[in-house]
């Protein structure tokens, strides 16, 4: 029994409008399974749930970003020093606006969406060649190692590194985003605003794989949302996510 990471759910108060940003920074198309969702995905016949993309849902709740820095962020790949300058202009001009969050002088840009969610534009890196528009998605925390354990035991995805600074995790197909956890010493003071959401393998039990996250130290989340198809959990250092039912 395992999981898949499948989306990297963003909280907005215009979630067309964040949706339709991220489709056009990523060249991906978008749609919506309901009021208040747009879906971003890859275009050209991508059918949902595929086994290593992982796509942005955008949901649209009515507060707004505080100031405090999203614990999750979305870095994106380049493959030159031209297309990276190339593809920064082109999300200022669809609203992106630089970011500080303490990064100093690094080779790769930090930007802001049009609500303020934190994401990075690498230099280019013979790693993420092969990753698709999104590179990593990166989530802060205080003991990547203990996350590593965790978040190995709750997917199915293959640990590439761990060190006490950072640990790096992929597809077990070895294609796709990586997800890594960064060592931090921001503790969480706000509801997480971006979050990843996971899925069950088809024939896998939603309700037993809740039950198995739970002995791996997950807790129950309650943010308001009622009866719902998805489980809110929270992993061992307060992260939040989401495990989909069927699709």
């Amino acid at each position: 029994m395992a999981l898949r990471p499948v989306q990297v759910n963003i909280k907005a108060l215009d979630d067309s409008a964040v949706g339709g940003f991220w489709a056009e920074a990523l060249g991906w198309d978008v749609s919506s399974e309901g009021p208040g969702v747009t879906n971003v995905e890859p275009g050209d016949g991508f059918v949902w749930p595929d086994p290593v993309a992982v796509c942005i849902d955008v949901v649209a709740v009515p507060e707004p970003k505080t100031a405090t820095k999203n614990r999750v962020h979305l870095d994106l790949a380049t493959t030159s020093a031209a297309h990276r300058a190339e593809l920064v202009t082109r999300l200022k001009a669809l609203g992106a606006t630089p970011a500080d969050v303490g990064q100093g002088d690094v080779p790769w840009t930090v930007l802001a969406d049009p609500e303020g969610n934190e994401f990075c534009v690498l230099e280019p890196r013979e790693s993420y060649r092969d990753t698709g528009p999104i590179a990593r998605v990166v989530v802060d925390c205080a003991d990547p190692r203990a996350m590593a354990r965790f978040w190995g035991e709750a997917t199915d995805w293959t640990l590439h590194e761990v060190t006490g600074d950072h640990a790096v995790l992929r597809s077990a197909q070895g294609v796709g985003p990586y997800l890594e956890f960064r060592r931090s010493s921001d503790a969480k003071t706000v509801p997480d605003r971006v979050h990843v959401d996971l899925l069950p393998y088809p024939g896998d039990d939603k309700a037993a794989e809740v039950a198995r996250l739970k002995t791996l130290g997950a807790t129950d989340l309650d943010l308001g949302q009622g009866d719902v198809p998805w489980t809110c959990l929270s992993d061992p250092e307060g992260h939040e996510f989401c495990v989909l039912g069927s699709h």
